[in-house]
């Protein structure tokens, strides 16, 4: 099995040097106010006022019903962090940052900036000691009931959360095929996450190789995401859509499985299930890839880490994994990981083949 490092993810800027432990500590501490600052910003859609021309706080004021003095003291902490720049007194223009909180960018983090500072994503992040102490769900004790639950309770939330994945998404999307050639294959199968998943990235593999054909395996209900993505792209001839449950079984005789972003939502012995499924249903010669985060090993900073602990407070069983678990649980299931590769995104590509 090969093993490449996966890219580090985009660190703080470098502080000054011989700056004190208190002052170090004392910025990250104050980190959650830069956050609900750039969720405010999207919120208000301050990105897509901004993407023709420079404006002055004052027409920004009119146009999102805010407070002038009180917005421009939001965009200036923003700007210092080059989200926004401040061009003359108190007019403002997009940065490469700043525009990624359009709506239509591509990869748009608006949607994921909204969630980061929502109320009931807020909430749960308060309850964290909870967590810690118990292992249990923060979310849960919060909300006296499960995410999945909530989601279905809650249709705005849902529809803001999946908004926010699948921007998210897009950068791990575009990484996964510019570093992996699909060409080889006769069938790829795109199990989908149930959540998140419109069938953007099996119908853009389909578009790029015109030998292939695909199945898009996703719940019966999310079908309907993916057939307008394969008819947009002129693909549908080619892409079956499939509806099932991974629990049970999946779609055979793909010589390539995706399984992007779900692994980490599940403990050992439902993975251990998932992969089991997998197994079955795969082409001898076929190739499983696993697109998740890979936590690295020792003290190297990764966002992998943070979102684990994401993951503990929101959802039971829900872990991000080292290489090495990766690794162990594919073996249970009959599988070799024959190498992992990085990308240009916090995902990394585990392979694995069939033993």
């Amino acid at each position: 099995m090969t093993i490449a490092k996966p890219n580090k993810p985009q660190s703080a800027p470098p502080q000054p040097k011989g700056m004190p432990p208190q002052v170090q500590i004392l910025q990250m501490m104050n980190a959650y106010r830069l956050t609900q600052n750039i969720s405010v910003a999207a919120q208000l859609g301050i990105a897509d006022l901004l993407a023709e021309r420079p404006r002055s706080v004052v027409e920004l004021a009119q146009e999102t019903k805010s407070d002038p003095q009180s917005l421009y003291r939001l965009l200036r902490t923003l700007a210092s962090f080059d989200i926004f720049a401040e061009i003359e007194a108190q007019k403002f223009r997009l940065t490469p940052r700043a525009a990624l909180l359009k709506t239509d960018a591509p990869g748009s983090l608006r949607g994921y900036a909204t969630v980061m500072g929502a109320q009931w994503h807020w909430q749960m992040w308060k309850d964290i000691l909870h967590s810690v102490k118990t292992g249990e769900s923060a979310f849960e004790a919060v909300y006296g009931m499960s995410f999945e639950d909530y989601y279905e309770q809650h249709p705005e939330d849902a529809k803001n959360f999946d908004a926010a994945m699948k921007g998210a998404l897009t950068l791990s999307d575009r990484s996964i095929l510019d570093s992996y050639d699909f060409s080889g294959f006769k069938q790829v199968v795109d199990l989908a996450t149930g959540g998140q998943g419109d069938g953007e990235l099996l119908a853009t593999i389909l578009q790029q190789n015109p030998g292939v054909t695909g199945i898009y395996f996703d719940t019966s209900a999310r079908l309907e995401n993916a057939k307008g993505t394969v008819e947009d792209k002129s693909v549908g001839e080619r892409c079956e859509l499939a509806g099932g449950d991974f629990f049970e079984s999946v779609s055979a005789g793909g010589d390539a499985y995706i399984v992007k972003n779900l692994i980490h939502d599940y403990d050992d012995e439902k993975v251990g299930l998932i992969l089991s499924n997998l197994r079955q249903a795969i082409a001898d010669n076929g190739k499983l890839l696993i697109v998740e985060m890979i936590v690295p090993p020792g003290n190297e900073p990764s966002l992998a880490k943070i979102l684990d602990v994401e993951a503990m407070i929101m959802t039971p069983g829900a872990i991000e994994r080292t290489a090495e678990e990766y690794g162990q649980l594919l073996s249970q299931a009959g599988f070799e990981t024959t190498r992992i590769i990085p990308t240009k995104s916090p995902m990394s590509i585990i392979e694995a083949i069939p033993v």
